[in-house]
């Protein structure tokens, strides 16, 4: 909700009551009344990135929506990233997005970039100590750990193959890593139990930051895990070559079929993406619009377990969120506390 739709025009008979702030002229009141965020609350934001020409853009989703409320959510533009890039990792620590690498015209770089999600703002991060594209990232313990992206090719990518951040500190250090687990390319991360999974081309790692190891991904979950994913409730969600959403349990090392949603929602064969907010699975996807633009689409699940151990969800919403021209997809999705 805008701060700036509480502001009237509505002129009283007292020059000091018609002004915004006192002693201010009113274009500036208005300027600083526009960056006031609004009250905090226990909900959570959903920003996701949008490839577009011209350069890509950031929306997140906010509720309620005050212009339509038969449609109660609404997708609101976020400033650009500043420095663009292409393969850059995400992370979320408390209201900050952390975008992480990435390529700038085909060259890794070491760049970070913080959005800010209550002010809508960019700022620069710490760098890397390496330069990284399709690197793996996740946050455990509010420390963010970045793993491949880059060939170790040389004493500095070796030593820090894998990296992590203290956002408090701003500080870098390695993380030790075997040689037998470098892999360059990582297509897709996800933190379960306090443990990072990285997914490369071929299998993928798994790191306990807290133990100090390394370990390989089960090859049930490496066959299974397609496009993006996330864990609500400790299970890993994404969707199959069928377009059927499925979880893996990490415990019992099996996939199962999420049931119950599939008939309210289309076949997920691509632009699809997930994300876990307030430990509901939230959906976003891209429709087929009218040829000149695709429609952007958001549903929220909410999925258990029950007594017989199968994956059952319910639609709490279905809507489409915005129009975007056909050039355009998306990058990542992301929840966000506020």
């Amino acid at each position: 909700m805008s701060t700036t739709t509480a502001i009237t025009t509505t002129q009283s008979s007292s020059a000091a009551e018609a002004q915004l702030i006192p002693c201010l002229p009113d274009d500036v009141a208005l300027n600083c009344i526009a960056r006031v965020p609004p009250p905090p609350n226990t909900s959570s934001t959903l920003p996701c990135g949008c490839t577009t020409t011209p350069p890509p853009g950031s929306h997140s989703i906010k509720t309620p929506n005050p212009d339509n409320p038969n449609n109660p959510h609404v997708l609101i533009p976020v400033p650009p990233l500043p420095a663009p890039t292409v393969g850059a990792a995400y992370a979320v620590v408390g209201p900050t997005i952390y975008v992480i690498g990435g390529s700038i015209n085909d060259v890794p770089s070491s760049h970070v970039w913080v959005l800010d999600c209550r002010f809508h703002t960019w700022r620069k991060g710490p760098p890397m100590r390496v330069a990284r594209e399709f690197a793996a990232a996740g946050v455990v313990d509010g420390r963010i750990y970045v793993i491949g992206g880059c060939v170790a090719d040389s004493w500095a990518r070796n030593k820090f193959w894998a990296e992590s951040l203290d956002p408090e500190t701003g500080c870098w250090e390695a993380v030790p890593s075997p040689i037998d687990v470098r892999d360059k390319w990582m297509h897709a991360s996800a933190v379960i139990g306090g443990r990072v999974y990285a997914m490369a081309d071929r299998g993928g790692v798994v790191l306990d930051p807290k133990a100090g190891t390394w370990d390989v991904v089960d090859k049930r979950l490496d066959l299974g895990w397609r496009g993006r994913a996330c864990v609500v409730h400790g299970i890993l969600y994404c969707y199959d070559y069928l377009g059927k959403i499925r979880g893996f349990d990490v415990k019992k090392r099996v996939w199962k079929e999420l049931k119950g949603p599939e008939k309210g929602l289309p076949k997920f064969l691509c632009g699809a993406t997930m994300a876990n907010v307030g430990e509901k699975l939230v959906v976003l996807w891209e429709g087929k619009g009218n040829g000149k633009e695709i429609d952007i689409w958001c549903a929220e699940i909410e999925v258990e377990e029950n007594g017989d151990g199968e994956l059952q969800g319910k639609i709490g919403w279905s809507h489409k969120l915005i129009s975007v021209p056909k050039d355009s997809s998306i990058v990542n999705c992301l929840a966000v506390s506020l």
